[in-house]
C-alpha cells in the first residue's frame, strides 16, 4: 500500500494488523534511520503528567497540551524533545535537525537559549526503537504504513484523531483505511 522508504521526518502509521499494545493505532515520527536501525516517537499518546511536574523550566516553551507524551516503550524514564523552528536561519544551540524545520532539542540546553526560536516543542517520555532490519521486516509483514509527515502532525493540540487524519490525506486506496471500523466484524 505504501511504498515509501523510511527516513527521518516520515511517519509510521500502525496498520489494523499491528496489535502490540505499545503501537496499536499509533502514529510514529521517525527521527533517525540508518543501517543500525531506527528511532522515533509516538505522536498520539498524551499522558496525564504535565511538563511542569517533571521539567518545570520547559513548561512555558512546550505546545498545548502542556503534558508529556508517551514516546514509546524504550527508556520511558528518559525525555526526548522535538522542536519546530520559527525561522530556518535562526537555529538555536541544542537543536539537531531531523527534517526541514523539525529537530531534536537537547533538554540540557538552558531554556533561554531555545525560547523564542521555536514555533512549537513537545516532550516525549521514552521512544520507539528498532534494530538493524527490524523495521523493514515489520513494514514488509504489513504492520506499518510509511507516509510523509508534516510539522503540524507533531504539534496538534488534540492528537486523538491523528491516525485517521494522516491516513485520510493519503492518495489512492490508502485513504480508505481511515474509515475502517474499530471492530470490522461489526460492519
Amino acid at each position: 500500500m505504501s511504498d515509501a522508504t523510511p527516513q527521518p521526518g516520515m511517519l509510521l502509521v500502525a496498520t489494523p494488523q499491528l496489535i502490540d499494545p505499545n503501537f496499536a493505532d499509533t502514529v510514529v515520527l521517525l527521527l533517525d534511520v540508518d543501517d543500525d536501525g531506527a528511532l522515533g516517537v509516538v505522536l498520539n499518546r498524551p499522558s496525564p503528567v504535565s511538563v511542569s511536574e517533571v521539567l518545570a523550566g520547559w513548561s512555558d516553551v512546550v505546545a498545548e497540551p502542556e503534558v508529556l507524551f508517551q514516546g514509546g516503550p524504550v527508556s520511558p524514564d528518559g525525555a526526548l524533545a522535538i522542536g519546530w523552528l520559527s525561522d530556518a536561519d535562526d537555529v538555536p544551540v541544542g537543536f539537531r535537525e531531523v527534517s526541514g524545520p523539525l529537530g531534536v532539542v537537547d533538554l540540557d540546553t538552558p531554556v533561554e537559549l531555545i525560547d523564542g526560536s521555536l514555533s512549537g516543542m513537545r516532550i516525549f517520555a521514552g521512544y520507539a526503537g528498532w534494530g538493524a532490519q527490524q523495521l523493514d521486516g515489520e513494514i514488509e509483514e504489513g504492520s506499518w504504513y510509511v507516509v510523509p509527515g508534516t510539522p503540524t502532525d507533531v504539534f496538534r493540540e488534540d492528537p486523538a484523531t491523528l491516525w485517521r487524519d494522516v491516513l485520510r490525506r493519503q492518495p489512492g486506496e490508502l485513504a480508505w483505511h481511515s474509515t475502517r471500523p474499530v471492530d470490522p466484524e461489526l460492519n
